[in-house]
Order: C-alpha cells, then structure tokens, then sequence
C-alpha cells in the first residue's frame, strides 16, 4: 500500500537526492546491516535487498506484535526497510549466483553480514565481485573483522557489548555489568559502515574504482566510547560504572525532584553558580566543598544531597524550564513514547508515516535520519517490501525472460 497522496506529495518536493542513481545490493540481515543499507535508502539511494527465499530477513519474524511477524513483516522489518525492494533469491544455487553476479555487475554498493568466508564459499567472493565490476563498493560488515581470533565467532550485539566493556560501565556498582537498552553496537556498526560507504563512493569519483570495506562491531564501538577509552589510555583512569553520574564533572548527572527525575549538567563553573541562585543556595557556590570543580568531584555525594532537598520543592517540568531559560542544561527523564510525543521531536519532523503496505492495513510510522540538509530531507517514498515483491521486476531489468524467470520460481531459486 502506498503512503497518501498528501505525504508524498509533501515528501517529493523536499526529498534528499544525495545518493540518486546508486544501486545499493543490501545482502543483510537483522540489524546492522539493514541499518546502514536504510541510511543509503533516505538519501534516495536504489536498495535492492536480497532475501533467502521463503524465509528472508530473520528480522520478518522479530517484534512485539505475532500478527506481523507471522505475516513476515514484523516490527523489526519494517523499522530499517522502508524504500527498498525485495528480491528473493537462493544463492546457494548456481542459477541464484549467476544472477547475483549480473546484478553485481549493475550495481555502486554490495553490502553483506555474513561470517567472514560465506561469500567466499558461495562463489560470490569481492576479488571477483570487483574483478567483474571495478566501480563496485563492498562492504563487509561483522562482529569482529574479517581477521583476528574472533573473525570467525558468531556475534549479536550483547556479545559485542559484553567484550567491548560497554556493559562493565553501564549501570552503577551494584547493578553493572549492565546491556545498554537497546542494540547500540548493531547501530554503531551500521552507523560506521554507512559513513565509510559514502566515503567510498566519494572516493570513486576521483579514482574510477570502488572500494572493500571492513566494518567491525567491536571496533565501531570501542571508537566510539570517547572519554571512558581516552581517559584510561592517557590518564591511566579505570573505567567504572557510576550509574547516572558524569565522571567529568559535578553536579552532573539525575537528580530527584518533587516528583520525578531531572537530568542536571552544570558542567561549568558559571552554569553551577546559576544553579545555586535558582534552587535558592546561593551559598553552596561559596561552600568549600562545592567552590571549585575537582572539590564539587570529590564531594559528589554530599552535593547532590543537598541540591535534591532544594529540587524537592518543584516538579521537575517547572525546573527543566527554570534552568533551561537561564542556561543550565536540564531535561527531564522521559519514556521513550513521551520522547516521541515531545513537541521539539514532532517539530522536526522526525517520523515517517505509511497509511499501510502490502499485507498491513494499518498504517504505521518509522524514523527518518538524525540529521536535515538545505538541498533535502532524507526520507523514503514506499513503505518495507514483501518478501521477493520486486523479485519478477529485478530479473527482467536484467534481461531474464518470462519464461526463465517462471522457471526460476518453479526451482525455488526465486
């Protein structure tokens, strides 16, 4: 089902074009591959997803409505794959790699998730992808590398989490090691292969030829980990969890109100005398304790006491404004529909809205990109594909008959 007439007349006009007339070929599956492939497709990328068939992306069959997976488009499909196409295709038949290997050949990118070595073994290997085409980008994208001790190892996110010391700081002393609430080292990992990607493709531009790229989910996200990373490497610091506390600074972190939490970074010297005047302690400012940066860091306990007694006397959402309007960062703690809710997400506009699509008679939403340019916004025009739904357009786009491409589907090969 498409989106309305009224949506995509809005989109049309505004629609980010950056990628138009790149062939994606998204080999993905789950998350992190999807991910970045989606990220491709906002900027008006052509992503083809290729999809093992009767099965297709585990990710058909993941979220929490059992109707939709049971229809193989689950919740977890259709966040990351709107804008694409579906092919259905069994590479493990010769006729299934032959025709990858002509779709290759039309295509800017080529990005896959498997184990190091699946493509080599299914003959599909990118020595011989870019042997055949030498514009073409492959990108790799896996746990742990295509070499290393690890390259071999199954990998999800908690995994990587685990071994990327993420969980070891996340939560405080008695609830860490902790998984961080959502697959944020499949995002990173998507995320990092996006970017290397469009670096790739500007890079061909000068040199004629594409690229291989090798994306780690544990490297992307120890990258990523900043100042927990850099402080021990430079400073020598050992990495802990300290709950909602910011190591850097005080009063930095979440602090009770009269009735709810209240995220506070007075980071500053000037943002933590603000803050004492507003709550009414001026004095705290001139508290030994509290007067200059490293004491308020080493008397964190005692600081946040007694500005929690102060915060007591307001709801949270008086003192978010309060402190905001006067320029000390403040925001309350909000569940993630309130989030979405919120009037500075809807103002820029952030969800995409599909009145349905084939097989949903509802509509539903999903997320646009964290990011706006003058020249577009990045959007997708159709909603997430059903399994092999363009499979029959692809082929023949490639030459195949009618009648080779009936014969293909009477050998399951699409």
């Amino acid at each position: 089902m498409k989106p309305s007439p009224d949506a995509l007349a809005q989109r049309g006009s505004t629609r980010a074009r950056s990628l138009e007339g790149i062939r994606v070929l998204d080999l993905t599956n789950v998350l992190a591959g999807p991910f970045c492939a989606y990220q491709l497709a906002l900027l008006s990328a052509e992503v083809i997803k290729v999809e093992e068939p009767r099965r297709g992306d585990l990710a058909r069959q993941l979220g929490a409505d059992a109707q939709l997976n049971a229809e193989f488009m689950g919740a977890s499909f259709i966040a990351q794959n709107a804008g694409k196409k579906s092919l259905a295709l069994d590479l493990k038949t010769e006729a299934g790699r032959q025709a990858m290997l002509r779709l290759a050949d039309t295509a800017d990118v080529l990005i896959e998730n498997f184990r190091p070595g699946v493509m080599q073994r299914l003959g599909l290997g990118q020595e011989l992808l870019r042997e055949r085409n030498p514009r073409l980008v492959v990108c790799a994208i896996s746990g742990f590398g295509q070499d290393g001790p690890l390259s071999k190892a199954p990998a999800y996110d908690q995994i990587v989490q685990g071994l990327s010391g993420v969980m070891s700081i996340t939560g405080d002393a008695h609830s860490a090691p902790l998984r961080v609430g959502y697959p944020i080292c499949d995002t990173l990992g998507g995320l990092t292969a996006a970017f290397a990607i469009t670096s790739a493709l500007a890079g061909r531009e000068r040199s004629g030829r594409g690229d291989f790229i090798d994306v780690s989910m544990l490297d992307s996200t120890l990258v990523t980990m900043g100042w927990v990373v850099s402080n021990f490497l430079i400073a020598g610091r050992q990495p802990q969890a300290m709950g909602n506390e910011n190591f850097t600074a005080a009063p930095s972190g979440t602090f009770a109100t009269a009735d709810g939490p209240l995220n506070i970074a007075a980071n500053r010297q000037e943002q933590f005398v603000t803050l004492a005047r507003l709550i009414g302690r001026p004095e705290l400012a001139q508290d030994l304790r509290f007067a200059e940066r490293e004491a308020r860091k080493r008397n964190r306990a005692e600081l946040k006491q007694e500005i929690e007694q102060a915060l007591a006397s307001k709801p949270a959402r008086e003192w978010e404004d309060l402190l905001a309007e006067h320029g000390v960062p403040a925001g309350r703690v909000l569940s993630v529909p309130d989030a979405l809710a919120h009037p500075q997400v809807r103002h820029r506009d952030l969800l995409a809205h599909f009145d349905g699509a084939t097989g949903i008679e509802r509509g539903f939403d999903v997320v646009r990109a964290g990011f706006r340019m003058d020249s577009g916004r990045p959007d997708v025009a159709s909603p997430p594909p059903r399994l092999g739904e363009h499979s029959a357009e692809i082929l023949a786009s490639l030459g195949y008959s009618p009648k080779e491409i009936g014969a293909m589907r009477e050998q399951a090969v699409i």
